[in-house]
């Protein structure tokens, strides 16, 4: 990763401490989340939970972090973020916590240490909107949802 596209954020260890979000190769685009908890948390199939990651952070203006599924436990498990993207806004100092959903047909475990989601960080805009009588036509105008086929 570059210097010049890496932000400071200041990270509050909410938990024991010893799991911290971490990047697994040089290219990846998100730090693996862990799962702070005492004690085992079972999903069954369909069943959710929020999973405590025993962080906060302060995020500078104009920068968010999206709270984003893992694609292995997607995979092998049908384990998902019920709210994915997950948004931490940049005022936000409360622990991050991982709605994790199993769409799976098998109960599935969560330990402690497990990584359960990834920490995107990105720029963030605010719209000034403005009403008006009309929108400028497209060619695809009104079209939606598999509109241009499947």
């Amino acid at each position: 990763m570059t210097g010049d596209r890496v932000i400071p954020v200041r990270l509050l260890r909410d938990g024991a401490g010893d799991l911290l979000p971490a990047y697994q190769t040089e290219g990846a685009a998100g730090m693996d989340l862990r799962a702070d908890i005492d004690e085992e948390i079972v999903l069954p199939p369909m069943g959710r939970a929020m999973i405590p990651t025993g962080i906060s952070v302060a995020l500078p203006a104009g920068v968010e972090a999206q709270v984003r599924p893992r694609s292995g436990l997607a995979a092998r498990h049908g384990v998902t973020c019920l709210n994915s993207p997950g948004t931490i806004d940049s005022d936000y100092r409360g622990e991050i916590l991982v709605i994790l959903i199993n769409l799976g047909n098998e109960p599935f475990s969560v330990r402690r240490g497990d990584r359960i989601a990834q920490l995107v960080f990105a720029t963030s805009l605010r719209a000034s909107l403005r009403v008006v009588d009309d929108l400028d036509a497209t060619r695809r105008g009104e079209g939606g949802f598999g509109h241009t086929g499947v």
